[in-house]
């Protein structure tokens, strides 16, 4: 193990050779070699490859491996949840949809907030009390196995999919522009990056990957907006109306409607952004490595909190960025820049506020939150295929710990393979639509059987099933004859479907589906799911949890 790390060290400490020798080209024009970048990011991945190395010698079993052995404290989990859930993503594109659109930036970052609430009072402590590896423990603990874990497991893997396309995109992209490397080297080093956290050091070493970043992340953030706080004296009044005066838009940028102008397209957008969280494969996951449902509620408090004044921070690194734009004259041409909208925007102004070291330091953190929000995609994927199809649907739950465990790591390593295969592919597509679509499909399919699962007594699995495959369907199906596939990715003339977010729609389905077909359903097996029926799932009085939602 040791020895691994060590070549991978040195590979990683002769890559700004490679990376100067611009052996491939990419599309992104490249920047010069940036220094400060490459020491905070070679410190970053020094640090987190020594604690895979320690976690790997605490990974003896299937537990440890996808759930930490349930030793992650609720704050821990806070913070490891928060740095999965603030990607770069987030960073850079809501601070750049700020810095272009103003107040309906903050339209995403509120969307993607109130999910959180929705997970603390209707799902953290459930799927605690009944989970154990992953969320198809709770969504068929009283429903036919085989079925429903196929169907959860096909709904995480596409998740994951389309998740992890858009991450690997995003970070050949970012890296090609702020480490000046190539764009096949930064995808490929994200992939090795992954495969070895996930790898050898299971959920233990993803969790410490997400804290730290975490931990930089909101450091680094904090830094800019008390800088630009203090440019303006910490007068948000005065922040605005310096703001407003610069801005090409001008007043407009304080108004809402610029960037969602329809009200179908608003309320679908607000759904999968809200329900899409508390399906997501990575996310539920992470409620399993704290020891009891009491952990659990803590987790989503301290997540909610951390991830709230996150997003309080893009917004105020948003406007400062636009005033940073007014007053440095490197940017020539200011009014096409804050109209075409920048997604360096909070890269220019760490520069601005604190010179080449933080700039150096914002992009190494940057990098850190690709790594840990792929690696968590990753064991959420391997989780699928090894405990959900592997040990529970293939070998009916007769599989010993060993083999899922070897499964689990042979399925690390193909989506490793598979996430860079889609990261170079993907190269010159327009992905930004993928995200939209992962969080349409986890609204749609994961957390419709999720929820009534849990809640909805009359649930049958026929139900389940066909509503579950419905929404799936329904969702891919309507983004791709949507604008922004059949339109802007594909080049016809108009769309079909004339919405850009399906939520609306395929929720309605799946839900509309699983009622039906489960009202319906007089099958001795729907007999069977309403008596195993259990309102409260209080571990005190049911006797589940991890040994016993296995045993359903």
């Amino acid at each position: 193990m040791i020895a691994r790390l060590l070549t991978v060290i040195g590979l990683l400490a002769v890559a700004p050779a490679l990376w100067a020798a611009g052996a491939i080209e990419g599309e992104v024009q490249r920047q010069p070699l940036n220094t400060s970048a490459i020491v905070m990011f070679l410190a970053f991945v020094g640090a987190t490859l020594y604690i895979t190395y320690w976690a790997s010698k605490r990974n003896t079993s299937t537990s440890d491996f996808y759930t930490a052995g349930g030793s992650i404290t609720g704050f821990q989990n806070g913070l490891a949840i928060a740095g999965d859930y603030m990607s770069a993503a987030s960073f850079l594109g809501i601070s750049a949809l700020v810095f272009s659109s103003g107040y309906d930036g903050l339209i995403y970052s509120i969307g993607f907030l109130v999910g959180w609430p929705v997970i603390l009072f209707l799902i953290a402590e459930r799927l605690r009390n009944l989970g154990k590896y992953t969320f198809a423990d709770v969504a068929s603990y009283r429903l036919g196995q085989t079925q429903i874990r196929t169907l959860s497991a096909s709904g995480s893997l596409v998740v994951v999919a389309f998740y992890l396309i858009a991450q690997m995109v995003g970070a050949g992209k970012l890296i090609q522009l702020l480490f000046g490397l190539d764009y096949h080297i930064a995808v490929i080093l994200v992939g090795i990056l992954m495969v070895l956290y996930v790898l050898f050091g299971g959920m233990l070493a993803t969790t410490w990957v997400q804290i730290i970043k975490a931990v930089l992340l909101l450091s680094g953030a904090s830094f800019m907006a008390l800088m630009v706080m203090k440019h303006v004296d910490f007068d948000f009044a005065r922040l605005f109306t310096e703001a407003i005066a610069v801005h090409p838009k001008g007043e407009a940028i304080m108004s809402p409607g610029g960037l969602v102008k329809d009200p179908i397209s608003a309320i679908s957008l607000g759904l999968a952004l809200m329900f899409g969280t508390a399906g997501l494969p990575h996310i539920l996951m992470r409620f399993f490595t704290v020891s009891d449902a009491k952990e659990a509620r803590k987790s989503v408090f301290y997540a909610t909190g951390f991830i709230g004044y996150f997003y309080i921070l893009t917004f105020i690194i948003g406007f400062g960025a636009i005033l940073l734009v007014s007053t440095n004259p490197a940017f020539k041409d200011a009014a096409g820049l804050l109209l075409g909208g920048n997604n360096m925007a909070a890269i220019h102004l760490a520069n601005a506020v604190g010179g080449s070291w933080f700039l150096g330091f914002i992009s190494a953190v940057a990098f850190a939150t690709i790594l840990a929000v792929v690696s968590g995609l990753t064991l959420a994927g391997a989780s699928a295929v090894s405990h959900d199809l592997y040990a529970s649907v293939f070998k009916k739950g007769k599989a010993n710990e060993k083999d899922e465990l070897r499964v689990s790591k042979i399925t690390t390593v193909c989506l490793g393979v598979l996430a860079i295969f889609l990261g170079i592919a993907f190269e010159k597509q327009n992905i930004a639509f993928m995200v939209g679509l992962a969080f349409s499909i986890a609204a749609s399919c994961n957390f419709p059987v999720l929820f009534l699962s849990m809640y909805w007594k009359n649930l049958s699995t026929r139900g389940a099933m066909i509503g579950g495959w419905l929404g799936l369907i329904t969702a891919v199906t309507l983004m791709i004859l949507g604008p922004t596939v059949w339109v802007q990715v594909l080049g016809n003339a108009e769309a079909i479907f004339p919405y850009e977010y399906p939520a609306l729609f395929s929720m309605a389905v799946a839900f509309v589906g699983i009622w039906f077909f489960s009202v319906t359903d007089k099958s001795v097996a729907a007999g069977d799911a309403r008596a195993r029926f259990i309102p409260q799932f209080v571990r005190s009085q049911t006797g589940l949890g991890a040994s016993g939602a296995a045993a359903h």
